[in-house]
């Protein structure tokens, strides 16, 4: 009995410590289109089941069923239906809070047809967050079948969408989930709050289920960089009083700072708590050292290989077993020993004090208190852990046109281009599209195409601009060949737009029609001038013997134009003479005028010349000395 009372005020002081952080309440949209009396965007709390569609909307039409309005039994028992005739909306069902769990009321109005259930709140309270059963209750078959998204309204709107129901009117509904979780990148950073205990029931189950199928999808996804992954590991710490009793020795590593729950709460046998938060130091150390050697999604192999090869049933859940694991996949183990440290020890563990501090939210996170828990871009998920419900979420999480592959596949969403382009520009002659499809839905951008980019609206033009844009389906410009001469409006002195070459009109995109310059009186108008008409030109020729000169759109006589040629060469050749007789006879005068001046220097250090005037001769007196 002393062992059952200590276990329970210990628990009892773990729930309280959870209870007094802050718990966030993840939200989504919804708008209501009519009656007009409601219109507006209200909010409404995601349900912890069923699969939200994480960046996308759905649109429905609400109905309050006649009876079973709490949905606690099936439809099909009050002869109801939900299914949705051809062509009609999808069909929302309200229904009221009490008697039965949430998770069963969304199972029947599943069940029933309904593509979502609205759970109105029985009193005025802030909205809370609809999770799945208490442990003792989680083995319902159906928890992992539902797929229908579900969310909980406050007590006002439900009561005022059931007046307007009452009195005839039809109210239409607009869930959106499009910004439930940010998307301000081209990368994804998400967290998983996870256990090894592998013996507490249906939710450690589905927890190694969907680390086991979500590995695949989840290791490309970190290797091609487009995600970053982070595990992470609840503990709580054994209140002092507690710390040298049975319950917390047992439950808690390190003097009572790391504990966790006895597997299969019961102290007399199997494993303890604090073989569980060994094991999960020892995932975190794994993480830590594989994430150092730059291979951090080992730790998906490291955690599926775990659970098949160590598990608590089968006796294995050990250090050696574990061990094992962890040499199989090459990752250094003295690493990991060093990590995890003296359990016994009454010091702090690095990893694990860090685990506990990162526990508690920041900023829109909230605490997390749910396990187990994703959280992705700071913002804790709601909805089924299954595979392709994680993926849609996280694939929501990119910023829009930045998606990897896998999240564009037929599986995760569809394809909107595919549908009349998406409504977007398209050049089908060549093959180009501005529709661009992304996960929450598409968009229209012009496309860049081997390096010419093209500009526009992206919905009815898009043109190629840029030197090489010619090259690229003749930049979207008219282009014909004809006769063995082909014509471009495309000109590739121009960065963008079209224009018909000489010899011809039109808008040059579409087409370029032949200019007659016979007919149009444009060229070959001179009166000896014969015009005929060509594909992109004319041919102008003159009788009478006479010669076309097209620069100057006239005829000129061949003869005249011979002697013209003539008297013009013999015109160049003669002033060709005459500039070189002049130049020969200024060069013979400058020689001989050099010749002179170098004789008289010569001569005039020998004798005088008649040019040279006296020089007079003065004589010292006698005497001077």
């Amino acid at each position: 009995m002393r062992e059952k009372l200590g276990f329970l005020v210990c628990v009892w002081f773990l729930l309280c410590r959870s209870c007094s952080g802050r718990f966030v309440v993840e939200k989504n949209s919804l708008k209501l289109t009519s009656p007009e009396s409601l219109k507006g965007v209200y909010e409404c709390a995601i349900g912890n089941f069923g699969v939200p569609q994480y960046g996308g909307t759905l649109v429905g039409t609400v109905v309050y069923p006649k009876a079973n309005q709490k949905a606690c039994k099936g439809f099909d028992e009050v002869d109801i239906t939900f299914k949705s005739r051809p062509g009609g909306l999808p069909t929302f069902v309200l229904a009221d809070r009490g008697d039965c769990y949430f998770t069963l009321k969304a199972w029947n109005a599943q069940k029933g047809g309904a593509a979502a259930i609205l759970v109105a709140d029985d009193k005025d309270e802030p909205l809370i967050t609809m999770d799945t059963p208490e442990e003792e209750n989680a083995d319902a078959t159906y928890l992992q079948n539902i797929t229908i998204p579900s969310a909980l309204i406050t007590k006002a709107l439900g009561d005022s969408i059931k007046k307007a129901l009452s009195d005839g009117g039809m109210v239409n509904m607009n869930l959106d989930w499009t910004e439930s979780l940010p998307h301000p990148d081209e990368r994804v950073e998400y967290e998983f709050w996870t256990n090894s205990n592998d013996e507490c029931g249906p939710k450690c189950d589905s927890q190694i289920e969907f680390v086991k199928s979500f590995k695949g999808a989840a290791q490309i996804l970190e290797q091609k960089g487009y995600t970053q992954f982070t595990p992470h590991y609840i503990t709580w710490y054994c209140p002092e009083a507690f710390i040298l009793s049975k319950q917390c020795k047992s439950q808690c590593i390190n003097h009572g700072r790391y504990c966790a729950p006895d597997p299969e709460q019961d102290f007399s046998k199997g494993y303890d708590g604090k073989d569980v938060v060994v094991q999960n130091l020892r995932q975190a150390c794994f993480y830590k050292v594989a994430s150092e050697s730059k291979k951090p999604w080992l730790w998906w192999d490291y955690v599926t290989d775990f659970s098949i090869r160590c598990p608590m049933k089968d006796k294995k859940y050990s250090k050696e077993c574990a061990d094992q694991v962890i040499q199989s996949l090459g990752v250094d183990l003295k690493k990991i020993d060093k990590c995890i440290g003296d359990t016994e020890a009454d010091v702090e563990n690095e990893v694990l004090k860090a685990e506990q501090d990162t526990q508690i939210g920041k900023g829109s996170r909230g605490d997390v208190t749910i396990l187990p828990t994703l959280i992705i871009n700071n913002r804790q998920y709601r909805g089924k852990l299954d595979k392709g419900a994680v993926l849609k979420a996280i694939c929501a999480g990119f910023e829009e046109t930045t998606e990897p592959a896998i999240c564009l596949s037929g599986d995760v969403e569809t394809n909107e281009c595919l549908e009349n382009n998406g409504g977007c520009w398209q050049d089908k002659a060549a093959n180009l599209t501005a529709c661009k499809d992304t996960f929450r839905g598409r968009v229209c951008e012009c496309p860049v195409v081997q390096g010419v980019k093209f500009v526009g609206d992206g919905y009815t033009r898009c043109e190629a601009s840029g030197s090489l844009r010619c090259e690229i389906n003749n930049g979207g410009c008219w282009k014909k060949t004809q006769d063995g001469r082909t014509f471009s409006a495309c000109a590739e002195d121009h960065l963008q737009g079209c224009k018909c070459p000489p010899g011809f009109k039109g808008d040059g995109v579409n087409s370029c029609e032949d200019v007659d310059e016979c007919k149009d009186k444009l060229a070959c108008q001179c009166p000896e001038c014969k015009c005929k008409n060509t594909w992109g030109s004319y041919d102008c020729s003159c009788g009478g013997g006479l010669l076309y000169m097209r620069e100057h759109d006239t005829c000129i006589s061949k003869a005249a134009n011979t002697n013209y040629s003539w008297s013009f060469v013999w015109i160049i050749i003669l002033g060709l003479a005459a500039a070189s007789v002049a130049g020969y006879a200024l060069y013979k005068y400058r020689i001989r005028r050099y010749m002179d001046s170098e004789i008289r220097a010569i001569m005039a250090q020998y004798m005088p010349l008649d040019s040279q005037a006296d020089i007079p001769v003065h004589h010292a007196p006698r005497g001077d000395t």
